[in-house]
């Protein structure tokens, strides 16, 4: 059996430079893998099955299907195998956890099948399942250009707690290009609050929340339903400097000190609020 971890990421700035003549939007985001993550356990199998432990996650509607039909199609492999997926990443939750296990999977199938595909096919393969796909095929901290699928390492930032808190929101299949829809030229920037952010990183100094930047929260407010309502309950416990994650709904604050971190953990709990306390990778 070959088990493979697959790690959540957040977004520490996520900017619109422009919509592009082929539909796509172009990027620049800096993005931060945290280690709140899905386990993937591959097997022998005949044919290709699928099992996860978390209601609501359908094998059709995920990236793991189509990593596998890809990489089929691709090798012309016939080999069988079965997938357990231990989810602990909350679907559609802008953490990239499907993402991140489409990820996982073509690299442990790669091994697993013995494909010997390099590293670069790899990437090939993770552009045409989607953007955070290639990111997720090195982790760390990085910055993504083009429509997000062009991924340039960063150095690693000094660690960091994450604070995680998960809206009780309803939230649709395709929310992102439901997000992206909603855009508007006056929500575009220039690419500068990114770069600032990724000059920071590159000189090794401390990371401020007031770097930080997320074209789609204004947007994400008015979406999801019940953003406002926890976003009042985080200020209550002096939480004051919340970020959208991705395209949400999840909101998340950073802190250098761990004990501090654990303390705004502790009151989000007595506050009834879905959080998790995660750390940078």
């Amino acid at each position: 059996m070959l088990t493979l971890t697959a790690p959540a990421k957040i977004n520490l700035t996520l900017e619109v430079l422009r919509k592009r003549p082929d539909g796509f939007h172009e990027i620049r985001s800096v993005l931060q893998a945290i280690d709140l993550a899905d386990t993937l356990h591959i097997q022998e199998g005949k044919g290709i099955s699928f099992r996860c432990d978390m209601a609501g996650w359908s094998a059709k509607q995920s990236l793991l299907s189509k990593t596998v039909e890809l990489l089929k199609k691709v090798t012309k492999c016939k080999q069988g195998a079965a997938i357990t997926i231990e989810k602990r990443i909350p679907l559609m939750s802008g953490l990239g956890g499907d993402s991140s296990d489409a990820a996982a999977l073509l690299k442990g199938l790669n091994d697993f099948w013995g494909l010997s595909l390099s590293n670069e096919k790899l990437q090939e393969l993770a552009v045409r399942l989607g953007s955070d796909v290639v990111f997720f095929l090195q982790g760390g901290t990085a910055l993504a250009t083009g429509r997000g699928e062009i991924i340039s390492p960063l150095p690693p930032i000094q660690k960091m707690w994450v604070l995680l808190v998960f809206p009780d929101c309803k939230v649709e299949l395709l929310k992102t290009a439901r997000m992206y829809a909603n855009l508007k030229p006056a929500h575009f920037t220039d690419g500068s609050i990114t770069n600032k952010l990724a000059g920071a990183i590159k000189e090794g100094k401390t990371i401020d929340a007031s770097l930080l930047f997320n074209v789609f929260t204004d947007i994400a407010f008015h979406i999801y339903d019940r953003l406002l309502t926890c976003s009042v309950r985080l200020i209550k416990i002096n939480i004051l400097e919340t970020h959208l994650a991705g395209s949400g709904p999840t909101l998340f604050s950073i802190f250098r000190d761990k004990s501090v971190a654990e303390e705004v953990y502790r009151r989000s709990k007595e506050q009834g609020l879905n959080t998790y306390l995660a750390e940078t990778l």
